[in-house]
């Protein structure tokens, strides 16, 4: 296969789960949005030189790499996995960037402010992700491995069965449960498979499996 048949194949896939096309690179802040998102969900790759529309456009492979290095190495902490290569389809540089899934997540992008923010992907979009998302990556960096099963846990799991689909602030509410301590319990729940969740476009909402 050629490297623009094999690049006419990943193309055809569109945008999805692990592949995401970039017209060109002109923020490594935003760019570690997506490196964050891939390396906290299932990895994937970015197509570097492709519209969205799918047209191969190319790029500067180097200067390409140089902010797809910036965006992993500087912009993501921990620092994420990337490699790179480049392929020449008809005078054109295009460059598939990978990102594996991190062993250790979160992988947190920063902001303007520096503020670090997790991403997670859902789709072709990279979502900020759910505090209970951060929170069952701690426990399983921690290797938490117990499941507390309180009065609270019980009358936690007792409301959600009764108000299924619900963020975490109604579940908080209809609780009378604090927010902290919800993201904890969700985070377990989820980890122990006795719980789900979906996105609803807006917001995570959480249920009993």
């Amino acid at each position: 296969m050629s490297d623009k048949e094999y690049l006419q194949e990943l193309i055809a896939q569109g945008e999805h789960q692990q592949q995401d096309f970039k017209y060109k690179v002109e923020d490594a802040l935003k760019l570690a949005r997506s490196v964050s998102a891939f390396a906290n969900t299932e990895g994937g790759r970015l197509l570097i030189g492709v519209r969205d529309d799918g047209e191969m456009s190319g790029v500067k492979s180097d200067e390409e790499i140089y902010m797809l290095h910036k965006a992993a190495y500087e912009f993501c902490k921990p620092e994420s996995d990337i490699s790179f290569k480049t392929y020449h389809v008809e005078g054109r540089n295009i460059v598939i960037a990978t990102i594996p899934r991190a062993i250790a997540r979160p992988v947190y992008a920063l902001d303007e402010k520096g503020k670090e923010v997790a991403f997670i992907r859902i789709k072709d979009e990279n979502i900020i992700a759910s505090p209970v998302f951060v929170e069952m990556w701690r426990q399983e960096q921690r290797e938490e491995n117990m499941m507390p099963y309180t009065d609270t846990e019980s009358h936690l799991m007792e409301m959600m069965r009764l108000n299924p689909h619900q963020p975490i602030e109604v579940i908080s509410k209809i609780a009378h449960i604090k927010r902290f301590l919800i993201i904890k319990i969700l985070a377990r729940l989820i980890r122990y498979e006795l719980a789900d969740w979906e996105f609803d476009g807006e917001n995570f909402l959480f249920t009993l499996s």
